[in-house]
């Protein structure tokens, strides 16, 4: 193989690697408590069949001595 040839596959792997890294999606992520509203919302407006449980609200957060380390 000539450099030129690598070149060009190292080129065009990376231009590959940039296209599938941009992918997705833009936007902040979702707590599980968050999905799992999201989702019974959906559910119940979409009449299915299996509605998921009502998900309970997650517990307030509480500060660790560590945390500023962090």
């Amino acid at each position: 193989m000539t450099l030129g040839r690598q070149l060009t596959g190292l080129a065009a792997l990376l231009v590959l690697g940039l296209a599938v890294a941009g992918c997705g999606r833009k936007a902040p992520l979702d707590t599980p408590y968050e999905a799992a509203v999201e989702q019974r919302r959906q559910a119940i407006e979409e009449d299915a069949d299996y509605v998921p449980p009502e998900p309970e609200p997650p517990v307030r957060d509480r500060p660790f001595i560590l945390d500023p380390l962090l």
